[in-house]
């Protein structure tokens, strides 16, 4: 068998005389909850124990959360906390309670803001944030700033823009800004993109250098360059995996965990996303370390991510360090030890195929691993360790019999060694930590399809969250709404509230629409109250059998039945507009609630205005199914009631 010797008399451990936190973290990483906080209990609890509670599933040790910027992220917008430049409101969207929710579990989990987008008014017209570069700072200080004050949440770091341009003097104005706001502790990671350019600009600015604690980079595919390594910056890989969640999901994140250190000396490696928690038909379905995407059914999957994320954070916490006596085992796999400097050790190994830990992204050369003997001596303060717990990881890929996360006997040292014998798709954890657990609730409810039937009247008079449940807005925000002027039966309503075009991340629509349903569903009746307030300019519609979403959004097409506030209504196959299927008048106009009906059955549809029918006709080239939907023509106010929805 081939020797691996792990010791402190001849090691060294990662760290770096300037570290002045730690060497090792894991983590993991959200943007995608949408559907989460609707899950009744005690099904939502179970979810965020299964992620969060310590020695018990995945065990997180960071949360890395949206810094909400109005604008389509990938599988739908987040508001933002200031979606004007005279407002502020820290109880918008889910990231407030899910943090809530981490911290309650685990008071130690280190909490990570970046911005994807932001809103329009900081651009002042531009879809850039730079050119005003102390507005963009204060917006982004003012979310820290919130956070402790209104949900008593400390942010320990945040990052630029995501995946897009950084900017030197915005990044060394956002630390002047933090510091004059009593806020030194917060770190800035940069730059949430490639190791280049960041690390050549922070070699050569000693300003910059001091500003940035972190290089953070995006699907590295475990290496680093050798600048990176030059700057003497911890070295994040600051968003990873991104997979289906399959077991061939689970063996690329068991791969990449132990490798993006072993050959890039990252400390942390961060999921996208924590839960696939979003509609499956929306971009990079099911991309989550566990499922959860049916709150009406009450059904969640974990899924084997959740537990090659055990292997590590149950036996390790923030502040150990990993040995630089890592490395690759000789018949391919890897293994990584870390300690805590004070006696303990956790070894973690893997020997994933190449074929079972593809990851989405980047390419992975070929490469072997077969069955081995693989023997560890342990040195220095480890001589005196005559037992560790073991704990054991097997895909099985021919049989579909797989064992995750399975506490094995004991394993004994004797004169100062151990052997394994190792198989290919195995994870291993051998530890002198004796906590670990592997936690589980009784079997969810069944999976089913979203329900046939669906109705919401937006009657809640204080809502736990400011979106109705189960829509997924995919351009601007729909936020439940008081509306104080309407004595009658609209009071409580759902408003479209972006009225400027955001600073986006991805390619926007000009409309705002959000969807909701079965993406299956084909023969459909969507109903719903509309009511435009934009006398010049006012539009909205009901849609059904909408095909796309997320970063996609523009191109989206379906049945889509508009009324504008000049009299006029048009039927059209995409959410821009330009393919118009009937149009004609409607005598509808702004301040004034009216009734919507879109009823489609196999390539006929017609549509009612307040009960009566206002157009039939023959729609043969649109898609055969999709979600429904709400919108607005443009970003403009709007408010919707009375949603409903029949399916066949």
């Amino acid at each position: 068998p081939t020797k691996h010797c792990l010791g402190d008399v001849d090691d060294k451990y990662c760290s770096k005389p300037h570290d002045k936190t730690y060497c090792f973290k894991y983590a993991s990483f959200q943007a995608t909850s949408r559907l989460l906080v609707n899950y009744a209990e005690p099904y939502r609890s179970q979810i965020l124990d299964y992620l969060f509670k310590p020695n018990f599933g995945a065990s997180l040790q960071i949360l890395k959360v949206e810094i909400g910027g109005d604008a389509q992220t990938t599988d739908g917008t987040e508001p933002s906390h200031m979606h004007y430049e005279n407002d502020e409101n820290y109880f918008r969207g889910y990231e407030w309670w899910l943090m809530r929710e981490a911290k309650k579990r685990n008071p130690n989990i280190t909490l990570i803001g970046l911005p994807w987008a932001f809103p329009g008014w900081i651009g002042r017209g531009k879809n850039w944030p730079y050119d005003y570069p102390d507005i963009t700072a204060s917006y982004v200080v003012s979310w820290i700033i919130g956070a402790k004050q209104y949900h008593n949440l400390e942010i320990d770091y945040v990052g630029i823009w995501n995946e897009r341009s950084f900017n030197s003097k915005y990044i060394k104005l956002l630390r002047y800004t933090l510091d004059k706001n009593g806020l030194e502790r917060v770190k800035i990671i940069a730059s949430d993109n490639l190791w280049e350019p960041i690390t050549l600009f922070v070699l050569q600015d000693r300003e910059l250098s001091e500003a940035v604690d972190v290089l953070g980079a995006h699907y590295p595919g475990t290496t680093t360059v050798p600048e990176a390594l030059k700057t003497g910056k911890q070295l994040w890989s600051s968003e990873d995996y991104s997979t289906f969640n399959d077991d061939v999901g689970g063996g690329c994140w068991a791969r990449i965990l132990n490798q993006n250190y072993v050959n890039g000396q990252m400390t942390a490696t961060i999921s996208w996303n924590l839960v696939a928690s979003y509609y499956q038909d929306l971009p990079f379905g099911r991309d989550g370390l566990m499922t959860a995407q049916e709150p009406w059914s009450g059904n969640y999957v974990v899924e084997s991510p959740i537990w090659i994320t055990a292997h590590t954070t149950q036996f390790t916490q923030p502040g150990w360090k990993y040995l630089q006596t890592v490395g690759h085992l000789a018949h391919g796999g890897s293994y990584v030890a870390l300690t805590n400097q004070r006696g303990n050790l956790t070894i973690v190994i893997e020997t994933m195929t190449h074929d079972h830990s593809v990851c989405i992204r980047p390419p992975l050369l070929p490469y072997t691993v077969t069955a081995q003997r693989a023997t560890f001596c342990l040195k220095g303060s480890f001589a005196s360790i005559s037992e560790l717990q073991v704990w054991h990881s097997k895909f099985d890929f021919k049989v579909k019999k797989p064992v995750y996360f399975q506490k094995l006997s004991p394993v004994k040292v004797s004169n100062g060694s151990f052997t394994l014998d190792l198989d290919v798709d195995e994870v291993y954890t051998v530890t002198t930590i004796t906590t670990g657990l592997k936690g589980n609730y009784p079997e969810p409810p069944p999976s089913s399809p979203f329900p046939k039937i669906y109705k919401d009247d937006f009657k809640v008079q204080h809502p736990d969250f400011s979106e109705a449940p189960d829509f997924a807005d995919q351009t601007g925000v729909f936020e439940y709404f008081i509306n104080e002027t309407d004595p009658g039966p609209h009071v409580y309503t759902l408003r479209q509230v972006v009225t400027q075009r955001p600073i986006t991340w991805v390619a926007d629509a000009d409309q705002t629409i959000s969807v909701i349903g079965d993406y299956k569903w084909q023969n459909v009746t969507v109903s719903c109250d509309l009511y435009m307030e934009e006398e010049n300019g006012g539009g909205v519609f009901v849609a059904a059998r909408v095909d796309k979403g997320g970063g996609s959004v523009r191109s989206a097409r379906g049945i889509f039945f508009w009324v504008f506030a000049d009299g006029t209504y048009k039927v059209t196959s995409d959410l821009s507009g330009q393919s118009v299927l009937a149009e004609g008048q409607s005598g509808t106009r702004a301040n004034i609630w009216n009734t919507l009906t879109l009823s489609v059955k196999g390539d006929n549809a017609f549509g009612e205005l307040n009960g009566h029918v206002l157009w039939k006709n023959a729609v043969g080239l649109v898609p055969k199914n999709g979600w429904a939907a709400i919108g607005t023509s443009s970003f403009q106010l709007a408010q919707f009631d009375n949603f409903a929805v029949q399916a066949e």
